[in-house]
């Protein structure tokens, strides 16, 4: 056989075993990071340092976000990542130091820092006062919910913080829901007004490069239960309009993220809750309302998933959903090789076929696209 031939067989040889490879994690060197893109964890510590094994997770690229908590609920409420604003601004420092460690990715460094009764920057720890959605969309003055959403905008961008984890845009439907009404976390039960107030809160974190997040799709503003505690059921409590905002909201533009419910609805799904359902997360918010940015859950650690579903279950049925980001928050139950044991089991599942890799592909560049969006 000529030399030119035998070259020529070389290479093709080559190319074959190159695109095989791209079926399984053998061989293929870019599917852990692309899993680890998926994976925002929680941690303890008021700082990091290089034995931590957060620091070890990020440096190792097996995590693309964090999320931070001034409270430890596991720990009784004990203190957990905030103290003073000096201290996140070295907190937030030290993440990125690490993360900068598995390359030029941008780490997600989030919160849920919606105001009112949820916000974890607050004032005994030296930060802004803040008020709740409910506050704001009671008195409807646009001009105040701007000069609110920039004034919280300014302070998470000023300690190291590119993520907020709202606005709530759930329909105050139920103002009795324990998880949403009751703690006045809804502007509205005008489906109008809570898309219009949302739409500042997103124009006011994007002026000050802070990405943002709709919660919770398909609407937990009817829900009598709370969804950390249990199985949410609202197949006799939801309605139609819960959906009117992020129909509005993704039609502008304005949807960075959106966040799963832990909710069950027999008319969307008579086996699955929302995160974990194909009909929820593809059909409907992929296929009828157009979203093709990124979908992240709701804690995974929260009892409607953990008391229902092995770990294995949760992380497979959400990703095949549709999810492209899986939250363990690591507040409500601790484990602090989560990041680990989650890859572990995404590449199993894909060793035996239940996913592929173009699937883990498709959002890891929803995560990029996003990404690139960060300063």
């Amino acid at each position: 056989m000529r030399p030119a031939m035998m070259l020529c067989l070389l290479m093709l040889a080559m190319i074959l075993k190159a695109c095989s490879a791209d079926e399984g994690h053998s061989g293929d060197p870019g599917l852990e990071e692309m899993i680890g893109q998926m994976l925002m964890i929680g941690f303890r510590g008021m700082e990091v340092e290089a034995t931590d094994q957060i620091a070890r997770d990020l440096a190792a690229g097996r995590v693309g976000g964090v999320i931070l908590f001034d409270r430890d609920v596991a720990m009784g409420f004990t203190p957990r990542n905030i103290e003073s604003p000096a201290q996140l601004m070295a907190l937030t420092g030290q993440l990125r130091h690490f993360a900068s460690q598995a390359g030029d990715i941008p780490l997600f460094i989030s919160i849920d820092q919606e105001g009112g009764y949820v916000a974890r920057l607050k004032p005994e720890y030296g930060f802004p006062s803040t008020v709740s959605a409910q506050y704001l969309g009671s008195l409807n003055d646009p001009d105040s919910t701007a000069w609110h959403s920039a004034r919280m905008a300014q302070t998470l961008s000023d300690h190291g913080i590119n993520l907020n984890l709202a606005p709530v845009v759930d329909v105050n439907i139920n103002p009795d829901s324990p998880a949403i009404g009751a703690i006045e976390r809804s502007f509205s039960d005008d489906p109008l007004l809570v898309a219009q107030h949302a739409a500042i809160v997103v124009d006011e974190h994007r002026a000050r490069q802070v990405l943002t997040c709709l919660k919770h799709f398909p609407g937990h503003g009817s829900a009598s239960h709370d969804s950390h505690l249990g199985l949410t059921d609202v197949s006799n409590s939801w309605e139609e309009q819960e959906l009117i905002p992020y129909e509005m909201l993704i039609g502008q533009g304005r949807a960075d993220m959106v966040m799963t419910a832990h909710i069950f609805n027999s008319q969307w799904d008579t086996e699955y809750p929302a995160t974990l359902s194909k009909e929820v997360i593809t059909g409907m918010l992929r296929q009828e309302l157009g979203f093709d940015g990124v979908i992240i859950s709701d804690d995974m650690n929260m009892g409607a998933i953990t008391d229902e579903y092995g770990l294995e279950e949760a992380i497979y049925r959400s990703i095949d959903a549709g999810v492209d980001v899986l939250i363990f928050a690591n507040n409500l139950v601790y484990d602090e090789m989560i990041a680990e044991t989650a890859t572990a089991i995404i590449l199993d599942l894909i060793d035996e076929g239940m996913l592929s890799v173009s699937r883990i592909r498709e959002s890891y560049q929803r995560i990029m696209l996003l990404k690139d969006q960060l300063p």
